[in-house]
C-alpha cells in the first residue's frame, strides 16, 4: 500500500517538527535524537501508519508536556497521540473503535497579536475523559486534519 509511513519516517517528520517547533525567542529544543528515534521505534513497533498530523502549537492542556505533539492513525485504525518536548516524551495509544465521540470545529479565534479573527479547525477524538485533539491553522494543516478525520469517521461509522 503506497504513502504508508514506518517508525523511521515518523522520526524524520518528528526531527523535522522540532526545529520548527521553536520560536525565534525561545531556547532551541535540546532533544536527544538518538534516545528519541529509539522511542518512537519502540512505540510504534512494525506498525505502519496511514495518516500522520502534527499540531505545531500544543493544544490547551499539553502545556506542561512539551513543545508540540502529533496525532497518527495506523493502518489498523489505532490512534497514536505522542508529546515531545525537551526531556519529555509521552504518547497514549487508543483504538478508532473505543472512541466515544469524534467532534469537527471549525470556527475563527482571536489573533492578539495579528489584531484580527483567523479560522481555525479542530478536531476532537474523544474517550472516557481524555481528548486528542489536532489543530488546522492553515491550508495544508487543514488538509491533514481532515484526511485524519475522514479516515476515522469512515473507521468508525461504515457505509454499509
Amino acid at each position: 500500500m503506497p504513502g504508508l509511513l514506518s517508525a523511521d519516517d515518523i522520526f524524520s517528520k518528528v526531527e523535522a517538527a522540532a526545529v520548527a517547533a521553536t520560536g525565534l525567542d525561545e531556547k532551541a529544543l535540546q532533544i536527544d535524537y538518538p534516545s528519541l528515534k529509539e522511542k518512537i521505534h519502540a512505540a510504534l513497533g512494525d506498525r505502519k501508519v496511514a495518516l500522520c498530523h502534527i499540531n505545531k502549537f500544543l493544544p490547551e492542556g499539553y502545556e506542561d508536556q512539551g513543545r508540540f505533539n502529533l496525532v497518527l492513525l495506523t493502518v489498523g485504525n489505532v490512534v497514536f497521540d505522542i508529546v515531545i518536548g525537551d526531556s519529555y516524551f509521552r504518547y497514549d495509544v487508543v483504538s478508532v473503535g473505543q472512541l466515544d465521540k469524534v467532534q469537527l470545529i471549525d470556527a475563527m479565534w482571536d489573533n492578539r497579536e495579528k489584531r484580527r479573527e483567523e479560522p481555525f479547525l479542530s478536531l476532537r477524538l474523544m474517550h472516557g475523559e481524555e481528548t486528542h485533539l489536532l489543530l488546522a491553522l492553515d491550508e495544508d494543516e487543514r488538509k491533514s486534519l481532515l484526511a485524519v478525520a475522514s479516515a476515522v469517521t469512515a473507521a468508525r461509522n461504515p457505509e454499509r
